[in-house]
């Protein structure tokens, strides 16, 4: 287990409107009570970069909370960027619902949802010992050193059956060409049980495992999710982002923010704040998220960026169109960047996209403010992380 520092220079804090008296959850397939949400982080310029300590299994396990503000976990003014590797675990095995498109054009990319089908897991290993595995290629480029490493697994422990919470906190991971090694979360993790669902997200620093494995196409297995057929639907993928220091790249503000928010139906937003970004005219950047339970086809969710209180742009691409960001893909500007096993395009239920920011910074940036709304069924935030050219 490894822990990262937060600097006591970020402030946070995310307000949930109350209803009634109650607070109310979103989760897909079912009807949403009204909530609003506010999200602000004032985020230090001068964030110590993340240290890297030997993992230990012996640790006791972290806690769980129904609500984790988002924070920033790691920030760093270098030469380099960011990468990520991404994949889903679970998938539609076959139809529930008469009106659902079939499974196998859903996978393809058809619209559908993940409670008009039966789901079951991925399995990519042929490891007896394991119920469900996948893998992606992680494109550290050559030459480069891993300054820091995070991986991020969630999803949903009640469908057609009940994950016991307890295995949250732990996941299989394989580095390239490697054997699977434990993986123990290291950080409060969220986990919410509703109505409907009973959704988490967990994480791990595992910045040696990363300098060791490298480049190429890594292993997770054992995600602790549920399979079958419910009104909410099955769930569930991780996403391991790294940060990389490289001498022939330019010199980028690269910053890393998580939590366990859940946005409800048309009546709430999400907003984050970054100051101290320093972006000259024209820069280059992009911003990258994680996101549970959202739909393909269910529209009304978003994503908008201000660059210093100006114009607010519309984030989307080819494959996530402006009010259906949280549309179940994982890609890069609008594209399959990197390979996965499986590679399906609709994920039904997990997203992890990176968008272009240039347009944002084109008259440049000292700060960029991020803004989500929620889908009519509602999902789950967990990651956030930005990428933009600095002036040093």
């Amino acid at each position: 287990m490894i822990s990262s520092p937060v600097s006591d220079k970020v402030h946070s804090c995310f307000v949930p409107l109350i209803e009634n008296g109650d607070r109310v959850m979103g989760s897909s397939r079912r009807i949403l009570g009204t909530i609003g949400l506010l999200s602000c982080l004032i985020l230090s310029a001068n964030v110590p970069v993340a240290g890297a300590t030997a993992p230990s299994r012996k640790a006791p396990a972290p806690k769980e909370l129904p609500r984790v503000p988002f924070a920033q976990r790691y920030q760093a003014v270098q030469h380099g960027g960011l990468v990520r590797a991404s994949n889903s675990g679970i998938s539609c095995r076959r139809e529930e619902s008469p009106q659902a498109e079939p499974c196998a054009d859903v996978k393809r990319g058809a619209a559908g949802v993940n409670s008009d089908f039966e789901m079951f897991y991925s399995e990519v290993d042929k490891d007896p010992d394991t119920y469900n595995s996948t893998r992606a290629e992680l494109k550290v480029p050559q030459g480069a050193k891993v300054s820091y490493a995070r991986l991020y697994w969630g999803g949903n422990l009640r469908v057609g059956e009940q994950k016991p919470p307890e295995d949250n906190g732990r996941v299989l991971v394989a580095e390239p060409g490697g054997a699977y090694k434990e993986v123990i979360a290291d950080t409060v993790m969220g986990h919410r049980s509703d109505a409907g669902s009973d959704a988490y997200q967990a994480s791990a620093d595992v910045t040696p495992l990363v300098r060791k494995g490298g480049a190429g196409m890594w292993t997770v297995a054992q995600l602790n999710i549920a399979m079958g057929h419910s009104e909410v639907g099955a769930w569930g993928g991780w996403t391991l982002v790294v940060a990389y220091e490289h001498p022939q790249e330019p010199v980028r503000r690269i910053s890393l923010w998580d939590g366990f928010e859940g946005l409800a139906a048309r009546a709430g937003e999400g907003l984050v704040e970054l100051d101290g970004l320093d972006a000259a005219a024209g820069s280059a950047g992009k911003v990258g998220l994680v996101a549970y339970d959202g739909d393909r086809g269910t529209l009304e969710d978003s994503l908008t960026v201000t660059a210093d209180s100006g114009r607010r742009v519309a984030l989307s691409d080819a494959e996530n169109p402006f009010n259906d960001v949280m549309n179940s893909t994982i890609t890069e500007f609008g594209q399959q960047a990197f390979v996965r096993q499986p590679d399906y395009v609709n994920n039904l239920g997990y997203d992890a996209d990176v968008f272009d920011l240039s347009p944002v910074l084109s008259g440049g940036a000292r700060s960029l403010s991020f803004k989500f709304t929620g889908e009519s069924q509602g999902h789950f935030l967990g990651v956030l992380f930005v990428q933009t050219d600095a002036r040093r």
